[in-house]
């Protein structure tokens, strides 16, 4: 008893928890995190480290360093048991009406199991239909269907889904082909799930901009494509940390709560109860935002800690949260908004002190690894549009939306008035946007680089106050000297690429070349949309993260084979995100109506370029047109079809192409190549055996779908290459496929595994 009394005195000491948190944060990391050796390396020489300076320093206090991290350890070993959903005729699955969504007569959204969350979908019966719509919650029993991991990213820069929903611990998806709907009974946690769903169609009833706000404000979701823009603006212009659910709102409820309580002459620890439960009610509804619960989490261990009469130091009071953070949700740190969360907090501590400009200027340069490994792209202007966005949106944003969440009902013609209000702000917003000042497009920066560039923050930081020492001078300029090298390694790369990028049933392929960097793009892909409902584009979520995740800010040219949606459905938002300084497509496509839509009031210093067979495309890569050899409407039997040569290497490119034109191909103009790319995704349509023998080549490539609806590659097809030994490879296996060549090693990488 008194080993654990000292341990608890001494554990007081300034710095120890802070040493803890550091401890259960670099343990996160080694087991949910470190994917190779050398990751694994550098957090076991932390957390010995870390463990030798406790031990060193807070010696008495080691008890409860065992402790907390044998109970972290304890908590991943069960957390770990209950990650595999097994579908059977006894599971049933809990469905509440906040998590879930119906559209175009599908429920999607998630579902809970004894085993842990899962994500649903299924085509929902009458019963469930009225159930949700109604805010009732219902268990689905007797299911029958398809259980399956969550997808992993296919392309590098793509958003990792599978690493997000397991931060959320769910790491499955079943798709329901038969359920049966019981409604369940009430309880608190259902009466709370339909509060969270009351408030969801409160906010959809308020105009637009009013309504997203709150939404974001309030439940930290967002769930209207048309809204993508104010996010992509705030995104763009480095502000987007105010739409993020955090201390700024717990200090504003805190306020209000407590001014209240001082009128209605409550104690002082009456108010710090009836914060703290309203509080807990806000992480409800915010679904656990991470910033909301370390606000909160330090909110109540500063009132505890007040009450009990103990002090602690700002930096511990952190690790304490960030220790009671992790021991609830060990896999905290696998959300790269939790980290930017707990590194702001952390960065706050150091900057204190100085102006608010200096704060706002060393914060972006604390973040500014983090943004770079996750966003590839920085704003330079960041701290002037935070001076500038700030103001408006806690003195403008915030006291509107709320007044409305209110007042709506009583006043339902106050809200055009705001509305018109936020129209006209965020128009502004828009347009600072749009023209990119300051934005450069840096490219993703690796995992070493990131932790040596951020290592290098914090110690600037920590040594800020003490400038007198020799080497401290060279520190800011070796940081901007490593950005720099950095920088030029991604922007003028050894080796050029033919990547035919992952866009499910689709084709894109972009074509670069070492050093001195040209960017071409075959097709865009693109997917039909048969929902009366707006999706964000496809290009958005993997084309333009491909692009700037390797610091690719225009294209020299893109070339569009034909009018397919699968093929050019994306050239709109392609061209309203990156300037393309010339646009290749075959002659008669500008006839098109469906075409000459999807381009205008869209070119911007876009050169339009038509070809026909015989056309020569001069640049860094030399392009021979080969088909067609007549003007069309940009149908399949007139897709373009394009030849180059890479390292003596002669590629070629047919699109959509039919039978019948390859045969015009070989017959007009023959010649062999080394790589194909099969016509029409591996459709029997194209790439006839006969077509294949006579262009000869050593390995084809197929671009389609995972299950797509249309059986591509068709299995005649695969036989065919079985039969004359032809090697492939394919998107649906593989992810992105890559040909690299220039100053490095020729060879093929795959995106999901192999060379």
């Amino acid at each position: 008893m008194q080993l654990l009394k000292t341990s608890w005195n001494s554990s007081f000491k300034p710095g120890f928890y802070f040493l803890l948190g550091l401890v259960l944060t670099t343990l996160s990391f080694l087991l949910y995190q470190a994917s190779d050796i050398y990751q694994k390396i550098i957090l076991w020489g932390l957390l010995l480290y870390f463990f030798s300076l406790i031990v060193k320093k807070y010696q008495p206090a080691c008890l409860i360093l065992s402790l907390v991290v044998a109970s972290f350890l304890f908590l991943v070993k069960i957390d770990q048991k209950s990650n595999t959903f097994t579908l059977n005729s006894a599971t049933t699955l809990q469905i509440y009406p906040d998590e879930v969504a119906i559209k175009d007569d599908y429920l999607t959204g998630l579902a809970h199991a004894t085993s842990g969350s899962i994500l649903v979908g299924i085509k929902p019966d009458a019963t469930l239909k009225q159930a949700i719509k109604a805010g009732k919650n219902v268990l689905l029993t007797n299911l029958t269907g398809e259980v399956s991991e969550i997808e992993a990213p296919t392309n590098f820069g793509q958003f990792d889904y599978r690493k997000y929903y397991a931060s959320k611990k769910i790491f499955q998806r079943v798709k329901l082909k038969t359920a049966t709907s019981v409604p369940t009974s009430i309880s608190l946690w259902t009466w709370l799930h339909y509060l969270r769903f009351k408030l969801q169609e409160y906010f959809n009833t308020f105009p637009r901009l009013l309504g997203f706000f709150a939404s974001e404000l309030v439940l930290g979701e967002n769930n209207n494509a048309e809204n993508q823009e104010v996010l992509d603006n705030y995104r763009n212009l480095g502000v987007i940390h105010l739409l993020s659910i955090s201390g700024l709102h717990v200090a504003i409820y805190s306020l209000v709560i407590s001014v209240i309580c001082y009128w209605l002459k409550f104690t002082e620890e009456e108010t710090f109860g009836i914060c703290s439960l309203i509080l807990l009610l806000g992480i409800f509804i915010c679904a656990g935002q991470a910033g909301f619960v370390r606000s909160c989490l330090t909110y109540f261990l500063a009132g505890l800690l007040k009450l009990i009469n103990r002090k602690l130091t700002a930096a511990d009071l952190l690790g304490l949260t960030v220790i009671i953070h992790l021991l609830f949700w060990p896999r905290l740190f696998l959300s790269m908004g939790a980290i930017l969360s707990y590194v702001l907090v952390l960065g706050l501590k150091f900057v204190q002190g100085f102006g608010e400009f200096k704060q706002a200027a060393l914060l972006n340069f604390l973040l500014t690894p983090l943004l770079l490994f996750s966003f590839y792209q920085v704003n330079l202007l960041t701290v002037f549009f935070n001076f500038l966005v700030v103001p408006y949106f806690n003195f403008i944003v915030m006291p509107l939306v709320f007044i409305n969440i209110f007042l709506f009902n009583a006043f339902p013609v106050i809200s055009n008035f705001f509305e018109q209000i936020l129209e006209l702000s965020e128009s502004l917003i828009g347009y600072l946007a749009s023209k990119n000042w300051g934005t450069i497009t840096f490219g993703k920066i690796n995992w070493w680089q990131t932790v040596l560039l951020l290592g290098l923050a914090i110690l600037f930081l920590t040594y800020l106050p003490y400038q007198n020492k020799t080497w401290f001078k060279f520190l800011l300029p070796g940081q901007f000297l490593l950005y720099l090298i950095i920088f030029m390694g991604i922007h003028f790369p050894l080796a050029g690429q033919v990547t035919f990028i992952d866009v499910g049933q689709g084709d894109s392929i972009l074509i670069t070349t070492p050093i001195f960097r040209k960017s071409y793009l075959i097709d865009t892909g693109g997917k039909l949309n048969f929902s009366k409902h707006k999706s964000r584009p496809q290009i958005e979520q993997i084309t333009l993260p491909f692009l700037r995740a390797q610091g690719i800010d225009h294209l020299d040219g893109v070339f569009l084979s034909h009018q397919d949606a699968d093929h050019i459905g994306d050239l709109g938002p392609l061209l309203e995100n990156i300037q393309v300084d010339n646009l290749y497509f075959a002659k008669g496509l500008l006839a098109n109506p469906s075409f000459r839509k999807r381009i205008n009031h869209r070119i911007n210093h876009t050169r339009l370029v038509e070809l026909l067979a015989g056309d020569v495309v001069n640049g860094a890569i030399k392009f021979n047109v080969v088909y067609p050899d007549h003007p069309g409407l940009g149908k399949n039997e007139d897709s373009l079809s394009l030849t180059f040569l890479i390292q003596n290497k002669r590629w070629l490119f047919t699109g959509d192409l039919d039978q019948a034109g390859e045969e015009r191909i070989y017959q007009k103009t023959p010649f062999k190549v080394d790589y194909f790319k099969l016509g029409h995704h591996g459709s029997k349509t194209s790439s006839s055996p006969k077509f294949l023998q006579a262009i000869q080549p050593k390995m084809v490539f197929i671009s389609a779908g995972r299950n797509n609806r249309f059986g591509h590659p068709n299995p005649e097809t695969l036989r065919t290459l079985s039969q004359q030994n032809l090697p492939y490879l394919s998107t649906q296996s593989y992810g992105s496929i890559s040909y690299k060549f220039g100053f490095t090693k020729e060879r093929f990488e795959t995106f999901l595994g192999g060379k």
